[in-house]
């Protein structure tokens, strides 16, 4: 039986179930190579306490709340302040949004039904359910994980939004010899195919791209198909096309396994043509 990922070279950017992806490539007859480029997360308790106070002190006619993870951080740091009740009844005065399901989840806890919701978790989720609303001269405190989000951002502020974020997470970048191997692999074609399991490694490989000045050609190796993007879901595709990457496949089951799965199958395709 011929096995459907051959000889193909196929890195994976994530940090879970690393032993679990890279049998399932290697059943599949594909060469994994471990490349991480989520990074690490920690709790910028110190650092996010200004803005959660010019928060309660200001509030806001909209918050937009993107992980649940998130929302929790802020409650315990507003109760760590004292500020708890002040902070919830600012965003009970507040019109919310929220992105994805464990978002909503952790809202309906806190007793909070947003006005608006992105099911899929994409900005695009937010413009159709907001596309309507009209944010002129309005305060927008957005709550974000680790990273900037600057389409979300820029989303709020091309309908006239000011955008206060708040950041109770950060993000500390991976290791750069690791993203420089992963670039050298795409530019000297060493690599098959690239897997992304959260957009925070899209955003690794192509800000480093971005400081060498070779972000395009990055792009533009990927739209080639000379090295196939895969991306594990919806948001994580939006990243790559952010990034300027046309060409992804996405699997509809947002899995890690799935996504393999996909990969394996578009190779299949390719070799039947």
């Amino acid at each position: 039986m011929h096995k459907r990922l051959a000889g193909r070279k196929i890195a994976f950017c994530g940090s879970r179930k690393i032993e679990e992806i890279s049998q399932l490539i290697e059943r599949q007859g594909g060469i994994p190579l471990h490349r991480p480029l989520q990074g690490t997360v920690f709790l910028a308790e110190k650092e996010v306490e200004p803005d959660l106070v010019q928060f309660v002190e200001q509030g806001a006619d909209w918050v937009v709340f993107t992980t649940g993870m998130g929302i929790e951080a802020l409650v315990e740091i507003a109760e760590k302040l004292g500020l708890k009740d002040s902070f919830l009844k600012r965003v009970f005065e507040a019109k919310t949004a929220a992105r994805g399901y464990k978002t909503l989840a952790i809202l309906k806890k806190l007793g909070i039904v947003p006005a608006a919701v992105s099911e899929d978790g994409t900005t695009k989720g937010f413009s159709q359910s907001l596309g309507n609303v009209d944010f002129t001269n309005g305060k927008v405190m957005i709550q974000l994980h680790g990273e900037e989000a600057p389409a979300l951002t820029q989303f709020f502020k091309s309908r006239g939004a000011k955008v206060h974020k708040i950041l109770p997470y950060r993000h500390i970048e991976p290791k750069e010899e690791i993203v420089e191997t992963l670039l050298k692999e795409l530019l000297q074609n060493n690599c098959d195919a690239v897997c992304f399991t959260t957009a925070t490694q899209v955003h690794s490989l192509f800000n480093y791209a971005r400081k060498k000045g070779i972000h395009q050609e990055i792009s533009e190796i990927f739209n080639r198909q000379t090295v196939v993007a895969a991306a594990v879901g919806k948001v994580t595709a939006e990243a790559l096309k952010e990034e300027g990457v046309e060409n992804i496949i996405v699997p509809d089951l947002e899995r890690m396994g799935a996504m393999i799965i996909e990969l394996s199958k578009y190779y299949q395709n390719e070799n039947q043509e």
